[in-house]
């Protein structure tokens, strides 16, 4: 399968744009496009649920309405908390458009399908809506973005072939993980003769935070940022032809396109590099969060779960101590507004006990 109208193999995420005051930090996001399409780099992907849906304005003030639409690729999303039956998805898709300023998306996805949410989509006659948008020229492609088990993608696929790529969370942490299943999800993807997009390719930053045993491993290589070798491994993997990075800032857009404009995949050296990692970071127990605050923005008590989780697996992977982890976490004291609710664990693409991980917090602070 082949997307021509894609330049090389890396992909600008749109979830964790530069902020000010609330706000997307226009003037940075746009010193960010500008160097990533100078680069040679043309894809992007946003959603109308990141960033409170001011990721797709964002989009269109800085991208589409400051360059011809033939010089980029957009991606957008159908996403679940967006619809609720069939009527709503046409006008949903009609306003994304307005939002990022385009007449068209070249890849449009079924945003994180999960066994929980799949039937949904299906009820809600989604699959033959997007179909129909493709027939009318208004989506390019069609694709989808997985938080599952690999049985549950091989049934998805089964069921709706005409999905020309998935979108799968891969990094060398989640790699063999019998959560995420990276690996088993890629299998079953080139199965189907599917082209994967991977996200979260340094597990939301944890792989450029390393503890200190890990990055000893990969500086001993001699080359390259710890996101290098993230970016790195994702693309070395032959169905993999777009890796996703979500940069906050022009300091992190110009150290991925330095690692990814001659793009060079891992060696054997460095893949037993990355194993190593792996094996050193499991042991510092650390809760799976990648940052993506799906669960703060359908909490109803606000409480602050990501930033929580950061802290305290600061902590967990042996870089700060009790005393300043007990410190940092201070500043999260909302986590005891928690009402065991659940609402978060339903929305959390890495499947984790979130009330449980807030009560082992609330008893480390004690």
């Amino acid at each position: 399968m082949r997307f021509d109208e894609v330049k090389k193999n890396f992909g600008f995420g749109c979830m964790r744009l530069p902020m000010r005051d609330g706000e997307v930090d226009k003037d940075e996001f746009n010193k960010m496009i500008d160097a990533f399409i100078d680069a040679g780099f043309n894809y992007f992907d946003t959603a109308h649920l990141y960033l409170d849906g001011k990721s797709e304005t964002a989009v269109r003030d800085c991208l589409s309405a400051r360059y011809p639409r033939e010089a980029f690729v957009l991606a957008d999303k159908l996403s679940d908390p967006c619809f609720e039956k069939e009527e709503d998805i046409l006008p949903l898709f009609e306003s994304q458009l307005s939002l990022c300023g385009v007449e068209y998306f070249d890849f449009y996805l079924f945003h994180c399908l999960t066994r929980g949410n799949y039937d949904k989509y299906k009820r809600c006659n989604a699959f033959e809506t997007v179909k129909k948008l493709k027939e009318k020229g208004l989506v390019r492609h069609i694709a989808m973005s997985f938080h599952d088990t690999a049985d549950i993608l091989d049934t998805i696929l089964s069921e709706q072939p005409y999905i020309e790529a998935v979108q799968l969370q891969f990094n060398y942490l989640d790699y063999d993980d019998p959560g995420v299943q990276s690996k088993a999800c890629y299998d079953v993807a080139i199965k189907h003769g599917k082209k994967v997009i991977v996200m979260e390719p340094v597990r939301g930053g944890g792989l450029v935070k390393l503890p200190e045993k890990a990055a000893a491993v990969l500086d001993a290589l001699g080359g390259g940022s710890y996101a290098s070798y993230a970016l790195r491994y994702a693309a070395s993997f032959p169905e993999v032809f777009m890796v996703l990075s979500g940069m906050g800032n022009t300091e992190m857009t110009e150290d991925n396109i330095r690692t990814m404009k001659d793009f060079v995949p891992l060696n054997k050296d460095e893949f037993e590099a990355t194993d190593r990692v792996r094996e050193i970071i499991r042991q510092g127990r650390q809760i799976p969060c990648t940052g993506c605050n799906y669960c703060e923005e359908i909490c109803p008590q606000n409480v602050p779960v990501s930033e929580s989780f950061a802290a305290y697996n600061e902590f967990l992977s042996a870089k700060i101590g009790r005393g300043e982890a007990r410190e940092k976490l201070a500043a999260y004291k909302d986590i005891s507004r928690c009402i065991s609710c659940g609402s978060c664990e339903k929305r959390c693409p890495q499947n984790i006990e979130i009330r449980k991980q807030l009560q082992s917090i609330s008893d480390f602070m004690k």
